[in-house]
């Protein structure tokens, strides 16, 4: 899965836009965020300026899947 296949999944789900951030970074308030480093894919929650349960991957797919998960509650549809 791609960044840009996931993102069109939440939108189908219906996961509101801002409970997740995808290739911006930084701390947006309360949102899932992915991004791409120099060396891998991160998963995160920002949560009052701070990284939450942070967690590192070796690739696109894997990281997309993971953030895929983490937002399943949040979904509408």
């Amino acid at each position: 899965m791609t960044v840009n296949e996931l993102e069109k999944i939440l939108i189908q789900k219906d996961v509101p836009q801002n409970m997740y951030s995808l290739l911006v970074g930084g701390f947006p308030n309360e949102a899932f965020c992915l991004v791409k480093s120099d060396s891998a894919w991160e998963v995160y929650y920002s949560e009052r300026r701070q990284k939450r349960g942070a967690k590192k991957f070796s690739s696109e797919s894997e990281a997309c899947e993971y953030m895929n998960k983490k937002l399943d509650k949040y979904a509408r549809a």
